[in-house]
């Protein structure tokens, strides 16, 4: 385990390497609860002892022992999250993890701001662009997405997603590679207004915001979005889907 709480080597000393440092264990711990669940599942065995989920800087996750030392190096993520897997609803157990998760992460973030002396104006500053992220706890259980959609209401949207999200997938299973260009120029100010409103939509897997010139897919089942990279999904592979579910989707369904 790299340096008991994840990164023990690693001491960002400014507040944008805070956050850095932060995103990457973020990201970590999103995958671990979405696209990875089956194995994240799978390591958290009851009958082992207490385990603890780690996010890391490069953006990895671990479930392994808490540190030995007392006090540790770095703050430590919740202990024992294996004993609750199977009292519990799959989705329930998730939530709880990343509730947890979420805490862990700031703690670390807020440890290294009291470590290296950040005065108010810093902090306030790195709680300010994490707070521009949505929590772990809002990815996994899709409230992230909720309020993007109440948010398009309020905004006097009224638009259905489709799949003319820059280059993905859509709803009625059709992959594309890019936006067709038209000529027409309300079917232009259309396309505009749709990437103002897709603008807040979300990675299922990253929690990161869309981006106009990447490939994104969406899932069938839930209907959440994803960054082709994050669920290892390409405009080619895509072209053969008839029906995609995402890793999350795909688990609960096998294991029904």
């Amino acid at each position: 385990m790299e340096g008991g709480a994840g990164g023990g080597a690693n001491n960002p000393r400014t507040v944008e390497q805070v956050f850095k440092d932060f995103k990457g264990r973020r990201a970590g711990l999103v995958k671990a609860l979405t696209t990875d669940v089956k194995e994240f599942y799978r390591q958290c065995d009851p009958e082992k002892e207490n385990l603890c989920l780690y996010g890391f800087p490069g953006g990895h996750w671990e479930v392994n022992l808490p540190a030995e030392e007392v006090p540790p190096e770095l703050p430590e993520p919740a202990l024992g999250i294996n004993f609750a897997r199977d009292g519990m609803d799959e989705k329930d157990w998730l939530s709880l993890v990343a509730v947890h998760s979420d805490a862990w992460i700031l703690s670390v973030a807020f440890y290294f701001g009291a470590r290296f002396g950040f005065d108010k104006a810093e902090r306030k500053r790195l709680f300010g662009m994490i707070n521009e992220l949505p929590t772990i706890f809002e990815v996994v259980t899709g409230l992230a997405k909720k309020t993007v959609k109440e948010k398009g209401s309020a905004n006097g949207s009224s638009k259905r997603k489709s799949g003319s999200k820059g280059r993905g997938y859509d709803s009625g299973n059709q992959a594309k590679a890019a936006l067709a260009k038209d000529e027409d120029e309300d079917v232009e100010e259309e396309g505009e207004e749709d990437d103002e409103e897709h603008e807040n939509t979300l990675c299922g897997a990253c929690g990161e915001n869309y981006s106009a010139d990447e490939f994104w897919i969406c899932c069938d089942i839930c209907e959440k979005w994803f960054h082709g990279k994050c669920v290892k999904i390409t405009p080619a592979k895509a072209e053969h889907i008839k029906q995609y579910k995402c890793p999350s989707c795909g688990n609960k369904r096998a294991r029904t």
